[in-house]
């Protein structure tokens, strides 16, 4: 595996990015994600007048003896915001996060991925970062930051209020064809979407994982005209 390390200093405590030891099976993930283009992951990118909440994911790889495997998380259905809705850990930075443009994602995705699954940031090494996205729905832009799980420790939902399960996916069955369809929405969107785990993952996170799939080359060929309706609420 190639050795990259980038450390970033700052008011808080400087925070490594690198790709030093990581499984070989991530290659293909770090290669995507020093080569992708912002347009090339999504058509909703961030206003150029800089409008826009910042905030960032976790992306998080681990691996048990299933395989490779995603960590995601539903969302309660109590929510205002994306009711029952699978998901990346994450949320908007805060102040103490450090700078938008630098720092501040990195920290706030582990932040966020400890406070909704109580997850140990110390054992999750980050080792890329791929472009800024916008969900235009929400107003936010996001930065997605991969993460490898090195020491894994226990999850579950912190505060049921607002998660309802804490849950991985193996990255088999969301490369499985039998697991992948387009989702469409009455608003007029449709994308890709998995059912995985008693799940239906689909919008911003479910685009996320479907082109880092595709430019990992991990994408097997799969029926995008097989349609799951998404209810109005969703």
């Amino acid at each position: 595996m190639t050795h990259a390390k980038e450390t970033y200093g700052g008011p808080m405590t400087g925070i490594t990015v690198t790709t030093d030891g990581l499984p070989d099976w991530l290659a293909p993930v770090v290669r995507a994600a020093e080569t992708v283009a912002p347009e090339q992951l999504s058509r909703f990118l961030p206003p150029a007048s800089g409008a826009g909440r910042q905030s960032a994911v976790l992306v998080l790889f681990g691996e048990s003896t299933g395989g490779p495997e995603l960590l995601l998380m539903e969302r309660a259905g109590s929510l205002r915001s994306h009711p029952g809705q699978p998901a990346f850990p994450g949320g908007a930075l805060d102040p103490e996060d450090g700078d938008p443009a630098t720092t501040g994602p990195l920290r706030a995705a582990l932040r966020e991925a400890e406070e909704e699954t109580g997850l140990d940031p110390s054992g999750v090494q980050l080792f890329g970062v791929l472009p800024r996205l916008y969900i235009p729905v929400s107003g936010f832009v996001v930065t997605p930051v991969l993460g490898w799980w090195r020491r894994p420790t226990p999850v579950d939902a912190v505060d049921p209020a607002e998660t309802a399960r804490v849950f991985t996916v193996p990255v088999a069955d969301l490369t499985d064809p039998a697991n992948r369809a387009t989702a469409r929405h009455p608003s007029g969107y449709q994308g890709p979407a998995f059912l995985v785990e008693s799940a239906l993952v689909w919008g911003f996170t479910a685009g996320v994982i479907d082109r880092i799939l595709h430019f990992a080359g991990w994408e097997l060929p799969w029926d995008s005209s097989r349609l799951v309706p998404l209810d109005w609420r969703a």
